[in-house]
């Protein structure tokens, strides 16, 4: 079909939307607790209840638009997230929030399952690689963004001046839960969202018959194959340590370092978002170049070792580290959802509607979290996510999917490995002059991560790029003499 460039923006919009209203619940999460006097297994239902969304809805949206159009699950979709957020708005209480957070769930999984393959036929087939990669960086960037006009809403709503958005929310917004002009905007939003996509034209979404959603009985049968109830764990691993860091991490710098959780605490998490998309696109870029089972392993690593640093490390060690676990978890998600349908030859389908439901995994491990943090401190229960964490490495050693992506000569290797060293010796002397014992502190790593992450990217992709196209180059060469 013509490819359709309106329809590609409004699903790029969707994405930014479900990111937007999706990733606020992790800085909201101190203020819940404050205000509704909620222990960490109290404040833990919250994102259960949103995440166990997902596993309720994806399976069945996935049969449902093959019965109805994707146009009338999108309206039905912001319809649902609309009551959602109208209800939190209106009557805010603990009951009301977790009630609205599992509408407003039901609403984005209904709206993930349906805007992928409508981007496959509004973009056009070949382009639907690009297209989905744009989309992954659109929804982190609403990730980034979210967290930063929550802060923006609730400092200039506690000013004591008067200002435009005091002006807007205060007779809508309690003094004492600012927090709530959020949702109040998510209401104004949804609603725009409905009118839009109620006005809207949708091209005819043919889905060819491997991508379409079996019945029961092959969402069974796929269960019963060990490779798929192995990848789905996977997927439940992935957002239950996403989620277990970003919900957790204000909460964990408020009751430890006593951070500030609306400003300090919420400015983190945008960061942990923000350095997820720039890891987004280093990945992208590793993945033409490098086996993805070795990338996960490669990302997994150092990913542990920043959660250690932030769950034991100083306030300001800890204040960084956290955002740098989203800079390594960026390509868990593509990595760990490419493998696993690269790992059977059919019913790719219905095999995405379960990875989808993995989803649930950031609502079980919140809960786990959550009380085990009320019996022995919220450091402990974070300790789960090297267990879930630690399951998502361990798929670079066992996954052995069906078809591999490129992999490069062990020469173009080296040649980044050394070049990463060279990069990161030359930051330290520069940074460190004559004073290189600063070297093996915490604080020289705390002090300048975005020069020790930029330069360690660049030292090891710029060699490493030139040795492989090199290489390839001779190869080629090679072969047509």
């Amino acid at each position: 079909m013509k490819r359709s460039y309106y329809i590609v923006a409004l699903i790029m919009l969707t994405f930014f939307v479900i990111s937007f209203i999706t990733n606020i619940i992790g800085p909201l999460s101190p203020a819940f607790v404050n205000d509704f006097h909620l222990s960490k297994t109290l404040a833990a239902v919250i994102p259960f209840a949103f995440f166990i969304a997902y596993g309720i809805m994806s399976i069945p949206t996935s049969m449902l638009v093959q019965k109805y159009n994707e146009k009338k699950i999108m309206v039905a979709a912001f319809v649902v997230a609309f009551i959602g957020s109208l209800l939190i708005a209106i009557f805010p209480n603990y009951l009301t929030v977790v009630l609205s957070l599992f509408l407003i769930g039901c609403g984005m999984a209904m709206l993930q399952v349906v805007i992928n393959p409508l981007l496959r036929v509004a973009g056009g087939e070949e382009n639907y690689a690009s297209t989905s990669v744009l989309a992954q960086l659109i929804f982190g960037g609403a990730s980034f963004i979210s967290p930063l006009v929550y802060s923006y809403l609730v400092l200039n709503l506690q000013s004591h001046q008067q200002n435009q958005v005091k002006s807007v929310f205060q007779s809508i917004v309690p003094g004492n839960m600012t927090w709530i002009s959020l949702y109040w905007l998510f209401t104004v939003i949804s609603l725009a969202m409905f009118i839009i996509m109620l006005l809207s034209k949708f091209p005819v979404v043919e889905l060819k018959s491997d991508e379409k959603a079996g019945p029961w009985s092959t969402h069974v049968n796929l269960f019963k194959k060990r490779v798929v109830v192995l990848f789905f764990i996977g997927l439940f691993c992935y957002v239950g340590t996403e989620q277990g860091v970003s919900f957790w991490m204000p909460q964990f710098l408020k009751g430890y370092f006593h951070y500030n959780p609306e400003t300090v605490g919420a400015a983190d998490v945008a960061n942990f978002w923000g350095l997820m998309t720039v890891g987004g696109i280093l990945g992208l870029i590793l993945l033409k170049v490098m086996d993805s089972r070795k990338l996960l392993i490669l990302f997994g690593i150092p990913a542990l070792v920043a959660l250690t640093l932030g769950l034991f490390g100083s306030a300001t060690v800890s204040l960084y580290s956290f955002p740098i676990v989203g800079f390594f978890m960026s390509v868990m998600y593509p990595i760990v959802f490419s493998l696993a349908l690269s790992s059977v030859s059919e019913d790719h389908g219905s095999f995405a509607g379960i990875l989808v439901t993995g989803i649930i995994g950031g609502a079980v491990v919140q809960l786990l979290i959550g009380a085990l943090g009320d019996a022995f401190g919220l450091r402990a229960g974070m300790l789960v996510l090297y267990l879930t964490m630690g399951y998502i490495v361990s798929i670079g050693i066992w996954a052995r999917p069906i078809v591999k992506n490129e992999t490069v000569p062990l020469n173009a290797k080296i040649s980044g490995y050394i070049g990463l060293m060279v990069a990161e010796i030359f930051i330290a002397v520069i940074f460190t002059h004559d004073h290189l014992d600063q070297l093996f502190t915490l604080s020289f790593w705390a002090t300048y991560p975005k020069y020790i992450i930029l330069g360690g990217v660049g030292g090891f992709c710029i060699p490493y790029a030139i040795a492989y196209l090199l290489l390839r180059n001779r190869r080629t060469n090679q072969t047509i003499h």
